[in-house]
């Protein structure tokens, strides 16, 4: 899906541009996610801090179904096969997240170690499952590249983690 939008100049922001802003902003918000969940574990403990952080989620999330509007799915086809129900189970591995990186963020890690390591398990689980077609995610072919960066974003954590930022 391409978006477009008026960017700082006023022109506009399309389609890789945006793509990368989105997930800049994606970055941004899963770091402040984790730091908050993190100061509210210690003042409470780790299951508590993720029970607010996913309830406080789905009120918000009630509040932008009706603003923003609700698209409806598109029917399947004849023939086509349904969403497994098992995959409304999502926010299950949701939950742990936030579980495990307020541990984490509480102990020697901090925030950047346990950012930096939390990125390294998301770049080899996808790199992984694009190549194994994991989750029905189209199948790739693992490159070179692949395993270059998938190398240098581990040397990196191991450089936050180790050298104490």
């Amino acid at each position: 899906m391409k978006f477009s939008s008026l960017g700082p100049g006023g022109g506009t922001v399309s389609g890789r541009a945006l793509d990368w802003l989105l997930a800049i902003a994606g970055g941004v918000l899963l770091t402040l996610m984790t730091q908050t969940n993190a100061v509210l574990a210690r003042h409470t403990d780790a299951v508590y801090a993720s029970w607010a952080a996913h309830a406080i989620g789905a009120v918000v999330a009630l509040v932008l179904v009706p603003a923003i509007g609700r698209r409806r799915p598109p029917v399947p086809a004849e023939g086509a096969a349904r969403t497994p129900l098992w995959y409304y189970l999502g926010g299950i591995p949701g939950a742990l997240v936030v579980v495990l990186s307020a541990v984490a963020v509480n102990s020697e890690l901090a925030l950047a170690g346990t950012i930096a390591l939390m990125l390294t398990g998301q770049v080899v689980f996808g790199t992984a499952a694009d190549h194994l077609g994991l989750l029905h995610t189209p199948q790739r072919r693992l490159t070179g590249m692949d395993l270059a960066v998938a190398g240098c974003v581990l040397a990196g954590s191991v450089l936050i983690v180790l050298g104490g930022a």
